[in-house]
């Protein structure tokens, strides 16, 4: 028998409705009737890309992409607005949390749509643009806020921008002389590489540190396609990070996770941050303990390199920030002070220097 040959990802449709999951046999006709239930709450879009790498209904792509009923279930703790952005919006398209820092999202539209995205409920082929009237806002806000030295563009993904309207914010990012960082948070390498072409790359020229942070969150979504789109981004001298989620079911074994953190780094990404999964409605069947997390992170310290060491992390619920989970190595309470090498044991740490050296201050 010869081998199946899948034709070309531009000739393919992006799978949305649940007639296609049926049809594709990435969802059983007995749950249609709660498959239409969930499309009307959260958006549904599987790329070619994608779609390729799924081998069956539960494997750790179809997992992030794939509407299963149990989206209809949203748990006691799990929130509308998990992070609190509504309530830090000053003007439409702005989320301003950190003091020398601020987002700006342009548009709501990705090029695949996350089963446990923390903006579900916003997100989807209908969400467009910002009106011309709403982004200029979002830039005279910008420009008047002279603390903000960082912006980063996020939604939506905002790789999903034409050429020409990308090339308009950024420049006018540029201009702004307190503006010095610009970062971009995007799946489009990994879920629509063929996007990302000279036209796009050419709207990202800008004499700020620009930077792009590639979200992906298991190592066979760094195909060969997503890594040469990924070297086309850092051959204009573009920085490249990570962020993944940790998630039940994709990425929360050693195997699993570990395999992702050296696929970044073989791609030439430095993994940044490992987000606890915020608790967005419908999402619970993705939750991992944050003292499993942690417990994870702890059994590959040693075994891979720091190179490929992310920060774990929480974004308080209700919008109080980010802050990293460990896990932790030293114990300041005890005294002698110890500490716990990458195996396990405990070591005393010698403070006494540290203390000569204070009273001698």
């Amino acid at each position: 028998m010869s081998e199946k040959v899948n034709p070309p990802a531009a000739s393919r449709p992006v799978l949305r409705s649940v007639t296609q999951l049926v049809a594709h046999g990435l969802a059983p006709e007995a749950q249609k009737e709660a498959l239409d239930a969930v499309a009307r709450q959260f958006a549904t879009a599987i790329p070619p890309a994608f779609h390729d790498l799924i081998t069956h209904a539960d494997d750790p792509i179809a997992r992030q992409v794939v509407p299963t009923p149990a989206e209809l279930h949203t748990a006691p703790w799990e929130l509308h607005d998990p992070i609190g952005d509504d309530a830090l919006s000053p003007v439409p398209g702005i989320v301003h949390r950190y003091a020398d820092r601020a987002l700006l999202k342009p548009l709501l539209v990705c090029p695949l749509y996350c089963r446990f995205c923390f903006r579900r409920e916003h997100v989807g082929p209908d969400g467009g643009l910002l009106s011309e009237e709403d982004l200029t806002r979002a830039l005279d806000w910008i420009a008047n806020h002279p603390a903000i030295s960082e912006i980063i563009l996020t939604g939506g993904d905002p790789l999903m921008l034409s050429p020409r309207r990308l090339r308009h914010i950024i420049g006018a990012l540029s201009a702004m002389p307190h503006i010095q960082t610009i970062r971009l948070h995007s799946r489009v390498p990994v879920a629509d590489p063929a996007r990302i072409t000279p036209a796009l790359l050419d709207a990202l020229e800008t004499d700020r540190a620009l930077w792009v942070v590639l979200h992906a969150n298991h190592a066979s979504e760094m195909t060969a396609e997503a890594r040469a789109a990924t070297r086309l981004i850092q051959s204009r001298a573009i920085p490249v990070l990570s962020q993944s989620v940790l998630l039940r079911g994709v990425n929360d074994t050693e195997e699993a996770l570990e395999a992702l953190l050296r696929a970044f780094v073989t791609a030439r990404i430095k993994p940044y941050y490992l987000h606890q999964l915020d608790p967005a409605p419908g999402t619970a069947h993705f939750h991992v303990p944050i003292d499993e997390g942690r417990a994870l992170l702890a059994r590959l310290r040693g075994r891979v390199t720091g190179l490929a060491w992310p920060t774990y992390v929480l974004d308080i619920p209700g919008g109080a920030g980010k802050v990293p989970l460990g896990p932790d190595y030293y114990r300041p309470d005890t005294h002698p002070g110890f500490v716990r090498d990458p195996y396990g044991q405990s070591h005393t740490l010698d403070t006494a220097p540290s203390q000569e050296r204070a009273s001698e201050g």
